[in-house]
């Protein structure tokens, strides 16, 4: 079981002086298919800090650590007709081929993964709250390029975890019969033995931390076993659980608390520093999630077709809730003179502007976090009239890589760093 960082033990962490900042830098990517309310998804600097548009509201509280950013796009996810094309090379800016070989770029995460790979014990997490989907578009494009964003190579994504127990485990070493264990049991000794040598200030945050990891566990727990008896229905159905529906496939019936797990999870991985990079697919292109919760009467992908509705708006500031959430968590988890966010830099993403039009001539984008002051926050930054070369996604992905202290000449139609990023 790892832990978050505890300034009273120096042989847990890097020295400050070997490593510039003792602080690790992470990365995470959460997406969102088809499209936002295109009336209420905006922000803008005023004298007063910056203001957000209704839909983006769930981010106030860490408003001062947001950046809405307008006018990017993904130049080889335009005029190549809708849907996959428009979403398989979302992270790594590439041309996807058309037909039954599956062909596009590695993404940008997975290049930032293979340079932390001797740092961490995980390269990466990429998950999900959506079965991917296969077959072929109308397009010739893979449905595999409408269901993963995060690709290890130019043929092949990165396979998805779906299951919140199983991502949970993950970072836990929850193999065997250490599933029906708790992992607080298992380290109680280890535990009481480290707060005695911890300061007054570690132990509580210890003890924040260990409470977190309970509280998680215990919802974890109840998933788990919808899994458990998926699992064995689809042996004696003898069906795989992608061809069945929710939940009978064990994924959790409540896509609210399916979300909450999976930004938990990604939250204890980067406090522990486990992984320092993230992908979280919240809903694929064409996606068939239903929202009941939010009086949406039609599915996902049928709403985008009604952008500028009052359900989409509902719809697209509950998305927003999410990358707020996960956001709200890392910054309530202190770290050195800052919290794990100003050591982070979130990345809300989204492969078409318009739902109702399928235009992905620009894109909706957030980004949180400071990366250990690599970025300036508080900022609307809009480049719609910059020109075409000035406003590739892909500039901003090197501008990011850079503050992650990944520095490449080039990465996917893009040789210059986002201009004012």
């Amino acid at each position: 079981m790892a832990l978050p960082w505890l300034e009273s033990i120096p042989t847990l962490g890097a020295p400050a002086e070997q490593a510039g900042s003792p602080y690790p830098k992470r990365f995470a990517a959460l997406f969102m298919a088809n499209g936002v309310n295109p009336v209420h998804w905006w922000g803008r600097e005023t004298d007063s800090g910056l203001e957000l548009g209704k839909s983006l509201k769930p981010l106030d509280p860490v408003r001062s650590k947001v950046n809405v950013i307008h006018g990017l796009f993904n130049k080889n996810a335009t005029g190549v007709g809708i849907h996959p094309g428009q979403t398989g090379n979302i992270l790594s800016g590439v041309s996807l081929q058309k037909g039954a070989v599956i062909r596009g770029g590695v993404s940008m995460d997975q290049e930032v993964a293979r340079r932390f790979e001797d740092k961490t014990i995980q390269p990466s997490l990429v998950l999900g709250c959506e079965q991917p989907i296969t077959g072929y578009h109308e397009t010739n494009f893979s449905m595999a390029y409408s269901s993963h964003i995060s690709w290890r190579d130019v043929t092949a994504p990165v396979p998805m975890e779906v299951y919140p127990s199983l991502a949970f485990d993950s970072l836990f070493d929850n193999r065997g019969s250490r599933r029906t264990q708790s992992i607080l049991d298992r380290v109680r000794s280890e535990a009481s033995g480290l707060r005695q040598r911890a300061s007054f200030t570690d132990r509580a945050k210890l003890d924040e931390y260990l409470s977190s990891v309970r509280e998680i566990e215990r919802r974890i727990e109840r998933v788990r076993k919808l899994k458990d008896r998926a699992d064995k229905n689809a042996g004696k159905a003898n069906k795989p659980l992608v061809a069945m529906a929710r939940p009978d496939d064990g994924l959790p019936e409540d896509i609210r608390e399916h979300m909450r797990l999976m930004c938990d999870v990604i939250a204890l991985a980067f406090q522990t520093d486990k992984t320092r990079v993230a992908t979280l697919l919240l809903c694929r292109d064409i996606s068939g999630l239903f929202y009941p919760f939010l009086d949406v009467r039609r599915n996902h992908h049928t709403s985008s077709h009604y952008d500028h509705s009052d359900a989409y708006e509902r719809v697209s500031r509950y998305y927003c809730s999410q990358l707020a959430y996960l956001a709200k968590k890392l910054d309530a988890m202190p770290e050195g003179d800052g919290t794990v966010l100003d050591h982070s830099c979130l990345l809300f993403i989204n492969n078409m502007w318009s739902g109702s039009a399928h235009d992905s001539k620009k894109v909706p984008l957030i980004q949180v976090g400071g990366l250990d002051g690599a970025i300036r926050t508080g900022r609307a930054l809009d480049y719609l009239e910059k020109g075409d070369e000035n406003r590739k996604l892909c500039s901003l992905y090197l501008s990011i890589m850079d503050g992650l202290g990944v520095k490449v000449p080039r990465f996917g139609d893009a040789d210059t760093r986002l201009a004012g990023f």
